[in-house]
């Protein structure tokens, strides 16, 4: 397989304030050279969201400008010339690129926010060049956010963001009191210990960091001197999470794959360098620093830019199975969040600090707002995050990505294919039940969840007649799965390890391969290895083949997995699970799995066989 060869904003070591300059410079000229004629719009490419083309243009359009304007402030020098055109066309009814009038919960509030932004930061270059007539006209189209309604979740921040840019550039439409109405519901979804929820819903994933507190970081900065209370608390919030969030990145910078939204990439990183926008010391800087480098760098060794050095729909390679529906080609463009600390000057401490390990850091980090186990498995050179109290029935493999029994940040998480077999299923980091042997069901919410004792519990309904209680165990650098399966009917059980990259077993590359048998399976390939132990030793081994393109971060997998047949009545299962990437740690670790025995006191009491 011949290397993806990196795209310009790749090369530099990342490191220093000039080079993060250099690739926000990269990464927006591939689309400022697809600007419009008018430039109101960039289309980037051929595929379609929920929302309209004109709508899906002016993201091309607008989301650069998170890495531009900070860009700006900083001193750097950026020519604004073609975007001030398409400023002053997007905002005129009367020009063919006119962007549309924003109607309730219309994708524009959304792109409204990074316009906001600019105007905040770099109004000397942005606003002011504008004729008053230009003026007028962009601000009453951004003022329709204070005349719609939005969803009732992270996007009230983006009418908190237009009202602040209103108010820097003086205009009559700024409306404080539509600014405090949403300020005040953005304060009802505060859980406590510096965690938000995405809105009413049990969502505790990246919008925490890249949405609730990165814009009311900003916020606090833009409104200090009009609210200095509402931005201390904002600004106290966001270094309460930071201890917590912190271990959601392994060693190497990579972020634990979870949730939806994963296509805008290293916007899972801006929370750090939104911390030092708003003068928020939540770690030493040399940690934080360090921690949002090291991201950067992660991700400037995935091939996510396409040959024209456009950033592609994906995660960790171009991959529309994993997409969103609301996400257009100019989608992942968001990942420009990141680059809000160049907005800082050179002399600003997290500028001027070393880069730091991130740590100490806990082994097992018990995360009670996102309902997880963070373990950090250093050995074994990942971050696993076992998981049980999160949904989300509504967007595309909402399961997958919230309702696994566990993500990692070296292995992934996969999304099926298709609905027959276990190939098309790729039901990783799942106990998967089927009826007939072809249509598989996983846990796609819980009924029940809860962490005591050093476990974290479920109770769930795969299917009708069928309910499953699971308790997951951190075993470093194992965890062990135990379910209590009860069933009406004969059903008949997948249950999958991680699934492991087995790029290069072809017979040019360096080849890899499987093992299986009663009670166990694994397998081996330059990736690393997976492997999963049956415990009551009941369960047959299997090494899937997964469908191509089904694991968010490794475009072809396997799966070891344990196979096995139950008839009407209570069945216990319990499993033992283990992935590496190195051989030492899998030679430690996979001849002396935990056993029974080992296994909490509570759990016999449950009823669970020794």
């Amino acid at each position: 397989m011949t290397p993806h060869p990196p795209a310009a904003w790749q090369v530099p070591p990342l490191d220093t304030r000039a080079a993060l300059q250099q690739a926000v410079r990269a990464l927006t000229d591939p689309v400022r050279e697809r600007l419009s004629p008018g430039g109101a719009s960039a289309r980037l490419g051929a595929t379609g969201a929920h929302f309209s083309a004109t709508a899906a243009g002016l993201e091309g359009f607008a989301r650069p400008l998170w890495g531009l304007a900070p860009l700006a402030a900083g001193g750097a020098e950026v020519d604004w010339a073609p975007y001030l055109r398409g400023i002053a066309h997007g905002s005129d009814p009367e020009h063919p690129e006119y962007w549309g009038t924003a109607s309730a919960n219309d994708q524009r509030l959304v792109e409204m926010a990074a316009l906001a932004l600019t105007l905040a930061l770099v109004p000397e270059q942005v606003w002011e060049p504008l004729r008053a007539a230009e003026r007028l006209r962009l601000t009453r189209w951004l003022a329709r956010i204070n005349e719609v309604g939005t969803p009732d979740n992270n996007w009230l921040f983006f009418r908190v963001l237009v009202n602040d840019a209103l108010h820097r550039v003086g205009s009559p439409l700024h409306d404080p009191a539509a600014e405090r109405e949403a300020l005040r519901r953005l304060d009802d979804f505060y859980l406590g210990d510096g965690w938000y929820s995405d809105g009413p819903t049990r969502q505790r994933d990246y919008y925490v960091s890249f949405a609730m507190h990165f814009y009311g970081l900003i916020h606090s900065r833009l409104a200090a001197d009009r609210a200095p209370e509402r931005a201390r608390v904002l600004r106290d919030r966001a270094a309460l999470f930071a201890g917590d969030f912190a271990h959601w990145f392994d060693d190497d910078g990579a972020a634990l794959p979870f949730g939806r939204s994963l296509t805008y990439r290293f916007a899972q990183g801006a929370f750090w360098g939104a911390l030092a926008f708003a003068g928020v010391e939540a770690l030493p800087w040399g940690q934080t620093k360090g921690l949002a480098l090291r991201h950067l760098r992660w991700w400037a060794r995935q091939p996510v830019t396409d040959d024209a050095g456009l950033l592609t729909i994906g995660y960790g390679y171009p991959n529309l199975l994993m997409a969103e529906e609301y996400n257009s080609p100019g989608s992942p463009y968001w990942a420009l969040k990141f680059f809000l600390p160049l907005a800082l000057p050179e002399s600003h401490p997290f500028w001027q600090a070393d880069e730091e390990p991130a740590g100490p850091l806990d082994a097992v980090s018990v995360q009670k707002h996102p309902g997880m186990l963070v373990c950090r498995e250093s050995e074994a050179g990942h971050v696993v995050a076992l998981a049980g109290g999160q949904e989300n029935t509504w967007t595309r493999h909402g399961p997958e990505k919230y309702a696994k029994f566990a993500y990692s940040t070296a292995f992934g998480f996969s999304v099926p294919a298709g609905t027959r077999g276990l190939e098309q299923a790729a039901a990783d980091s799942a106990l998967a039940l089927s009826d007939d042997e072809v249509h598989w069901r996983v846990r796609e919410a819980s009924i029940e969840a809860r962490i005591d004792s050093g476990m974290l519990w479920s109770r769930w309904r795969p299917m009708a007649g069928v309910e499953i209680e699971t308790w997951l165990l951190p075993r470093s650098p194992w965890h062990v799965r135990v379910h209590r399966l009860s069933t009406d009917r004969a059903v008949w059980s997948a249950e999958g390890g991680w699934a492991l990259d087995r790029t290069g077993d072809d017979p040019a590359g360096p080849l890899g391969g499987s093992a299986t048998g009663p009670g166990f399976a694994c397998s081996s390939f330059p990736a690393g290895r997976s492997g999963v132990r049956d415990l009551y030793g009941t369960r047959v081994g299997e090494a899937v083949r997964t469908a191509p393109n089904t694991n968010v971060l490794h475009p072809r997998t396997v799966l070891p997995a344990l196979r096995g047949e139950h008839g009407p009545g209570t069945h216990w299962l319990v499993s033992a699970v283990l992935g590496t990437t190195g051989d030492d740690c899998w030679n430690a670790a996979w001849d002396r799995p935990p056993t029974l025995d080992e296994l909490p006191a509570v759990l016999t009491a449950e009823g669970m066989p020794r």
